[in-house]
């Protein structure tokens, strides 16, 4: 099990390497701008900013660690939901060992990435590419990531007293999740894939954790290229890829996790169901069902909430159980 893999790395981690890069994008040109003076420090002298030039765009940031010795044969690549960045791997927001730290202690490499357009991607403003984002409020993704059924505007301070019972979720620390939240682009998923896929030429082939909508590009990954990914773990698909839904076999095994309180939400119920069609149509692609396997109270965000820990372990007897 997982935990006790913890356990025997609790007390050092020694890593034979860490470090980041920026991988995909290409560069484009801006020609139409007005250049304009610009005040860049509060006491500083003015500076002229020409927009018109070249930039570079579609690019995504891997943070990675290697533990000493690696245990796991395939390196591990986190790709994070919609409105969130590799953050949401780390530590958890009421402070506890993230996923990261979890399965980097089981002996895997890991590779964490800020998707295109989000957190340390970055993104230049290019009006082709960039159209305005969205950001989500906490009242927002309260009911959406199933914390509960609805948070009055304003009351983020008490939103326990608006949970679910029983919520899983850090309840105490749901302002220091909506720090990590970032506004989020609906037009950039080329781009995104096609960074994923360079992220898995350079490090794959590989296990991939998704999260949400990571999910969608984690299943066009694998079945546009099988060769680079050797195991999906998705925990709860945001939607199935139109890509994956188009395929006649599923080309590696799948775990897709579900939390609970489903049955509270109208719109992950019909979610759950677009996921067990998919699911029914694969022997590869197996479902787990959390409150099935005794793990109770599991908000949308399961790798933070207060049970993580066993979330990562069942996750880890599974990717065990898979031939070498």
């Amino acid at each position: 099990m997982l935990q006790s893999s913890i356990e025997q790395r609790d007390i050092s981690l020694r890593l034979r390497g860490m470090g980041s890069f920026h991988i995909g994008g290409k560069v484009v040109e801006l020609t139409d701008g007005e250049p304009r003076q610009v005040q860049l420090t509060r006491t500083g002298r003015p500076a002229t900013i020409d927009p018109n030039g070249s930039y570079v765009v579609g690019q995504m940031y891997v943070q990675y660690f290697l533990p000493d010795p690696a245990v796991q044969k395939f390196p591990l690549l986190f790709w994070h939901g919609g409105g969130l960045t590799g953050a949401c791997w780390e530590t958890t927001p009421d402070g506890r060992p993230g996923f990261r730290d979890i399965f980097l202690r089981a002996g895997w490499d890991v590779y964490v990435s800020d998707a295109v357009e989000r957190g340390r991607a970055g993104f230049a403003p290019i009006p082709d590419v960039w159209e305005p984002p969205i950001s989500q409020t906490i009242e927002t993704v309260f009911e959406r990531f199933r914390f509960g059924k609805y948070l009055p505007n304003g009351k983020t301070f008490c939103a326990q007293d608006y949970a679910f019972n029983k919520i899983a979720f850090p309840m105490n620390s749901i302002e220091q999740f909506a720090a990590q939240m970032v506004p989020r682009w609906t037009q950039t998923d080329d781009l995104i894939i096609e960074a994923y896929l360079e992220e898995l030429r350079k490090v794959g082939p590989g296990v991939i954790i998704a999260h949400s909508q990571g999910c969608v590009f984690a299943l066009e990954a694998a079945a546009r290229h099988p060769e680079l990914v050797s195991a999906l773990v998705l925990l709860e698909p945001a939607a199935i890829s139109h890509v994956a839904t188009l395929a006649t076999e599923w080309p590696v095994p799948t775990l897709i996790v579900l939390g609970d309180l489903i049955e509270k939400n109208a719109r992950w119920i019909r979610m759950r169901e677009d996921i067990r069609n998919f699911a029914g149509n694969f022997p590869s692609v197996e479902i787990m069902s959390l409150p099935e396997r005794g793990i109770y109270g599991n908000s949308h965000m399961l790798m933070m909430d207060t049970n993580s820990a066993d979330v990562a372990a069942v996750i880890q007897t599974w990717l065990e159980g898979l031939p070498v």
